[in-house]
């Protein structure tokens, strides 16, 4: 690895608060060495000035500065809502303003539920005692007794009293539930123990509801993120027994954001007219629901009867699972507090100098669950080191050609609340939006990942070629090596080939399902959207465990990774803000979407459906998208100034054309092409008309939905044939 030491000026925080500018000296992987040889950058004509202000840029975000940030941002809890959230955004505010950006703080008001009183007990039989949720403990960490700590809940959840017989349901999917059932084991009024895991939690609890159950407890199982995988925190970094997993369990699948104004933005002046009433909210669950520690759920596993669960669905806990019901009984009393509480997104602008309606939006949510040193302020604290890598350039005299928005959403946690509330009162503004990069968990460990629309693939992986490494090369080098080793390691031997890292020979980029901010922009909007994060062996996700101590010790001790994060987010920033012609890849676009075509074919096939819906002119369609996506990558690769304002406005229009009335029972959700999945929450779900009406079996929802496939890609193509055409 190269390492220099640099000399820079940067800001601290006094334990006053006070700024002071004061010379640093930090580490900092040598920027020069990820990007020696690099003369051509898809989408400019002349590569040279951007990457001289690349070079510029590499050379700011600070490894300790970044330190700092992430330990003022986590020394309080800061639940959505609270003082100290209200503090947090203050002092994001400072640092983009300190940065050189028109800064703002917009408010909304929505509906939360904070916890009351959250009582988990087993009530029989006699012998077996467990009155919870325990204390969050283990032998040495400085955070855990703070008294501001937010009882272990899922907020999302409705109140209730509930006293019935349990059943072990594994991971609470669909099949999971049809597999208790094949088994006799009836789950109707009964309590839910289900593990986290394999879908989101929201699912979990609305696959329950389907089924009539009483009410769903969730646990982090040891063979996911606990002992099983490795020591457990303090001496390691997975989930001790006494750590529980908060979050949502808002049907975010339906609509994210606020319950009470889906479509709307949730401004504090609207009118209550204008909302629907919290209890006609379709978003929010309505089996009661709450998370406890494997420490807390094993005097109920342990003495369920029954038959055995299936031996997949056991987990680490050292005694055999069984399905229930008896005779063990728990009694589950959820006192919830729903309220309308204000919420606060930070919003930082650098106006644009040639195209000032064409917004570059970069953004990460700052709220947490306890501290949130991973889970979100890994990602808080390097999009800081970008903007501060970018108010250097600014303090220079560059201004960019695109104006550049910066979001620190708040309320993500509870249903990507802040970010969906600012692209529903901003849809106007973002029409011309060319994209929208998010960072969330930016370090959990050293292993970079991303994932995008196909036109921003090879757009990411450019951008890692870039930057360097702390391990030396560039983040791409890094990233590819980490790739092609796994699948060496998981392949059998006589498979052990080089090169089969995605069907074209590079690295894959993953798609966009849900979970985090991009999805009111991508697939409500229709803006380009990329996510970019750093993983590794990380237990404590949404614990009181998530805390400086911890990243301190397992994240990133160094801080080398979140420099390395801000200079990634800052190259995707710099270059879409100031390219000539917009580096969309459609070619590949179409690619996959045929791919993604002749799956559900396939899917159809060997179901054995008597009469298949025909793929013909879809798979057409696809085709077409990809040659007019081929024949225009030269223009955007060699891009002449007379073309630019006719090339930009259909390469930004194709995005938009895939926009529809909205998914079938959920159209918040417009994308034809992607969409979080009705059962897995997080997960991309493709073509998702598609393969949902595939799903239920219904030949005639399945060709609707490829019509309406059919025609955006038609749209899409025709839009981008105009420019060669010079209709």
């Amino acid at each position: 690895m190269k390492t220099a030491v640099r000399l820079l000026l940067a800001f601290v925080l006094t334990p006053s608060g006070m700024l002071l500018a004061q010379q640093t000296q930090g580490p900092a992987t040598e920027p020069s060495a990820a990007v020696a040889g690099q003369s051509a950058i898809f989408g400019f004509r002349d590569a040279a000035p951007e990457l001289q202000l690349e070079q510029k840029f590499l050379a700011v975000p600070d490894p300790r500065l970044a330190e700092e940030h992430l330990r003022t941002l986590t020394s309080a809890p800061h639940i959505a809502g609270s003082p100290e959230d209200r503090a947090t955004a203050e002092y994001v505010a400072r640092r983009f303003r300190e940065a050189g950006l028109e800064t703002r703080i917009d408010s909304y008001k929505v509906w939360m539920n904070y916890p009351g009183k959250i009582l988990v007990e087993v009530t029989a039989p006699a012998n077996v005692h467990m009155r919870g949720p325990s204390p969050e403990r283990v032998s040495n960490d400085p955070y855990q007794d703070d008294p501001r700590i937010v009882t272990p809940y899922n907020s999302g959840s409705p109140s209730g009293d509930v006293e019935a017989e349990a059943i072990y349901a594994n991971y609470g999917r669909p099949e999971d539930l049809k597999k208790l059932a094949e088994l006799g084991v009836d789950v109707k009024g009964k309590i839910l123990i289900i593990r986290y895991g394999q879908n989101f939690r929201g699912v979990k609890a609305f696959v329950a509801q389907e089924h009539g159950a009483a009410g769903v407890i969730l646990y982090s199982d040891p063979i996911d993120d606990g002992y099983f995988r490795g020591d457990v925190y303090p001496k390691g970094p997975y989930r001790p027994e006494t750590a529980v997993q908060r979050g949502s369990v808002q049907y975010m699948f339906e609509y994210p954001g606020d319950p009470t104004t889906p479509g709307i933005a949730s401004t504090p002046d609207l009118p209550d007219s204008q909302r629907i009433a919290p209890e006609k909210a379709t978003s929010l669950a309505r089996v009661p629901t709450t998370p406890i520690s494997y420490a807390d759920v094993t005097p109920i596993l342990k003495y369920l009867g029954g038959p055995e669960s299936p031996r997949e669905w056991q987990g680490a806990l050292p005694f055999t699972y069984h399905l229930g019901p008896g005779p063990v009984k728990v009694h589950l009393k959820l006192e919830q507090k729903y309220q309308w509480v204000t919420i606060w997104n930070v919003i930082g602008v650098i106006k644009g100098s040639e195209y000032p309606d064409d917004w570059v939006v970069a953004g990460n949510h700052r709220d947490a669950w306890v501290y949130g040193a991973v889970d979100p302020n890994s990602g808080t604290a390097a999009m800081l080191e970008t903007v501060h890598g970018l108010g250097a350039l600014l303090k220079s005299g560059w201004r960019p050609r695109r104006t550049i928005v910066f979001g620190s959403w708040d309320g993500e946690e509870e249903g990507l609340i802040g970010s969906t509330e600012f692209a529903e009162q901003y849809a106007p503004q973002l029409e011309h939006a060319v994209a929208y990069f998010n960072m969330d968990v930016a370090v959990g460990g050293p292993n970079f990942g991303a994932s995008s629309v196909p036109s921003l693939k090879g757009f990411l992986r450019d951008v890692a070629r870039g930057v360097p490494s702390p391990k030396g090369g560039s983040v791409y080098d890094v990233w590819r090596a980490a790739v092609e080793r796994r699948r060496v390691e998981s392949a059998p031997p006589e498979g052990r080939r080089s090169n089969a890292a995605d069907p074209r020979g590079d690295v894959p980029v993953g798609d966009l399902g849900s979970g985090s901010d991009y999805t009111a922009f991508l697939q409500h909007l229709g803006v380009p959207a990329t996510d970019i994060g750093s993983n590794g062996p990380y237990g404590v996700y949404h614990s009181a465990f998530d805390d400086f101590a911890w990243f301190k010790k397992f994240g990133d001790p160094t801080f080398v990774y979140e420099q390395q994060m801000a200079r990634v987010f800052g190259v995707e920033v710099l270059r879409m803000a100031q390219t000539d012609a917009l580096p969309y890849d459609y070619e590949n676009y179409g690619r996959e979407i045929r791919a993604y075509l002749e799956k559900s074919k396939q899917r159809i096939v060997d179901a054995g459906w008597k009469e298949p819906p025909d793929f013909t002119a879809a798979l057409a369609a696809a085709d077409r998208l990809t040659q007019a996506g081929a024949r225009l990558a030269a223009q955007q690769r060699k891009p002449a100034a007379g073309d630019l304002s006719r090339l930009n406005t259909a390469l930004l229009s194709v995005e938009r054309a895939f926009m529809t009335g909205g998914l079938p029972h959920r159209p918040w959700f417009r994308h034809a092409i992607y969409a979080p999945g009705e059962y897995t929450g997080y997960a991309a779900v493709v073509i998702p008309g598609v393969n949902e009406a595939i799903d239920r079996g219904d030949a005639r929802a399945t060709a609707e939905q490829l019509e309406i496939v059919t025609r955006a890609l038609e749209k899409a193509a025709t839009t981008l044939e105009s420019v060669r055409s010079g209709q």
